[in-house]
């Protein structure tokens, strides 16, 4: 029978590319649609790769289906999705269910005989098609908080099955759920100068245009009065009718006296895009101003996917007895649009504000390969890690790699070498390469070569060697030791690290591998007695903690149980 509908399954004929079904799909929640988050929305490192799902501030809301399908995926992450499903479906789309509370029954008994085979919280599973055969609003999960979620809601994707492109869901039928008549907000729109020869408006940074609302409904920009090379970027957000939430755009285009020459539209992207992220804003000012600003502008051309630009690559040359418009147009996915008119003058006028003084004693080629070092410590950039070229800061002092800041992004890992003559042997397996940020310490992956540490990150800052022989701590809030739980459900341990941070964690009920859940922003190691491996009378548990350079910290206690009511 299973081999039967496995077959029904997979000889159904796919929809063609880009015809996207419409009513195929059903809610994965039976509450009101409403979004905290949409497809394609400006995240740190990141475009959103669907909906985030209102869950009316709580978990546990039932979670369903939204077509025919089976589960060919289950990852149990502390970050990320957290608990999250991956249910494939015959006509060729993968929809996503993330930050779940629990699976469902079957899907849940599996999941938890998968934690004691493989003896681990986080796992990731593939079930064979015929496995986890799941029917079209069949109840999969209950919604929750889990991995890197800032609050209940349910993260919700449709991919390609083959190709495993993030497709944005409204094209499926979603948008008959929202109600929007709302234009999209440009709150700012910034002018580049983009050599050091050119200046707009008496200033060769950056500068804010000032806007004024028209009668028809649009915005009219200040004059910008320029020579040279200029760019364009803007800040700007959509909301529904229901959702009340700063969303991301759906459509970004520019139009020079009358011709596009920037834009995107948020239909589909793969993961190699999601960096590019870094490269559409204006980074450098995110990171000091937390603004993220969309350029329509590349001075290097990178390699995002969903961007149509001119041979200028939206960059727009001044030149004289020439005046120029420069449109901007953002919509969202009904259609709603705002638009700003920016008139554009040649003129050479005099600089009142210079460009930022640099301060740095290298440069670097975005295009060639690059290594910088001094004394014991060294970096390597291979081309391409940066997507323009820039000016850098790189210096050793007082045991510190002193790498830039983190207000140039970098696309691809480059590697930083440290050289350790100071410690003995023992001592060199507790330490990691951290990226020291105040009096904070951020861990990274180091491998060593007799005395020479590396780590391969994506991160300007300063580095340094850092030794850690602390163990990690373990505490319960309330005491246990040689009590009666018959009335407890859970028991829950806080955990720590103050270096390093946790690389592991292990729980053992009288010698016997038990499941402990854990909650990365609360620290909470929790297991609950509903696995029903808690036997009657005295249980002895011991709890191991270690931390990533091999500390490790046991917590052991005596309890009984009954399990009588």
């Amino acid at each position: 029978m299973k081999i039967f509908i496995f077959l029904i399954f997979f000889c159904t004929p796919l929809f063609a590319q880009g015809d996207y079904p419409k009513d195929y799909f059903s809610a994965p929640l039976d509450v009101p649609m409403q979004l905290s988050g949409n497809f394609g929305e400006l995240r740190p490192n990141h475009f959103h790769a669907g909906f985030d799902l209102k869950t009316l501030q709580k978990e546990g809301l039932k979670v369903y289906a939204v077509a025919d399908g089976y589960i060919s995926r289950i990852k149990i992450s502390t970050f990320g999705n957290g608990k999250c499903i991956y249910i494939t479906h015959p006509n060729g789309y993968t929809s996503v269910y993330g930050h779940l509370q629990k699976a469902n029954d079957g899907i849940e008994d599996y999941i938890k005989k998968s934690h004691y085979a493989l003896k681990s919280f986080e796992i990731e599973l593939f079930p064979r098609p015929e496995e986890l055969i799941i029917k079209k609003g069949q109840i999969i999960a209950f919604s929750g908080n889990t991995g890197g979620s800032e609050g209940p809601h349910l993260h919700f994707e449709i991919r390609d099955s083959k190709t495993e492109k993030i497709i944005n869901p409204m094209f499926f039928g979603f948008d008959k759920n929202i109600k929007d008549t709302k234009k999209p907000l440009i709150s700012s729109v910034y002018v580049y100068p983009l050599d050091t020869k050119t200046s707009v408006n008496h200033s060769k940074r950056p500068l804010l245009l000032n806007l004024s609302l028209q009668k028809n409904g649009t915005y009219l920009s200040e004059k910008v009065v320029a020579n040279g090379k200029i760019g364009f970027g803007i800040t700007a957000v959509d909301y529904d009718d229901v959702s009340f939430n700063k969303n991301g755009l759906f459509k970004v285009q520019s139009f020079y006296n009358g011709k596009p020459n920037f834009g995107y539209q948020f239909d589909t992207y793969s993961f190699d895009d999601m960096r590019y992220v870094n490269a559409l804003i204006d980074y450098s000012r995110y990171k000091k101003t937390q603004q993220r600003v969309q350029k329509l502008f590349m001075k290097n051309k990178f390699g995002l996917s969903i961007i149509q630009a001119d041979e200028n690559n939206g960059i727009i040359s001044v030149v004289p007895n020439l005046t120029s418009i420069y449109r901007v147009e953002v919509s969202d996915f009904f259609g709603n649009k705002s638009t700003v008119s920016i008139p554009i003058q040649y003129d050479l006028l005099s600089t009142i504000i210079e460009q930022e003084p640099v301060v740095s004693n290298y440069f670097v080629k975005a295009n060639k390969d690059s290594n910088f070092a001094k004394d014991n410590m060294s970096v390597f950039f291979p081309a391409g890690t940066f997507y323009e070229d820039f000016d850098m800061n790189f210096d050793v002092k007082n045991d510190i790699l002193y790498l830039h800041d983190d207000t140039v992004p970098a696309h691809s890992t480059f590697t930083i070498s440290i050289e350790d003559n100071k410690y003995n042997e023992a001592q060199r397996e507790k330490i990691f390469i951290g990226l020291i940020d105040g009096k904070k310490v951020t861990y990274n992956s180091t491998y060593r070569k007799e005395n020479v540490f590396n780590i391969k990150v994506k991160t300007l800052g300063k580095y340094s060697l850092v030794l850690d022989t602390i163990a990690p701590t373990i505490t319960i809030a309330k005491p246990i030791e040689g009590k009666w739980l018959s009335g407890q459900k859970t028991i829950q341990l806080t955990i720590n690290d103050s270096l390093s941070g946790i690389k592991s964690y292990n729980g053992y009920l009288n010698g016997n591998w038990i499941l402990f859940e854990y909650d990365n922003k609360t620290k909470k190691l929790i297991h609950n007695f509903s696995d029903g491996i808690v036997g009657e009378g005295d249980n002895h548990l011991k709890v191991d903690v270690i931390d990533n350079v091999g500390n490790s910290t046991i917590f052991e206690i005596h309890f009984f149980r009954s399990q009588k009511k």
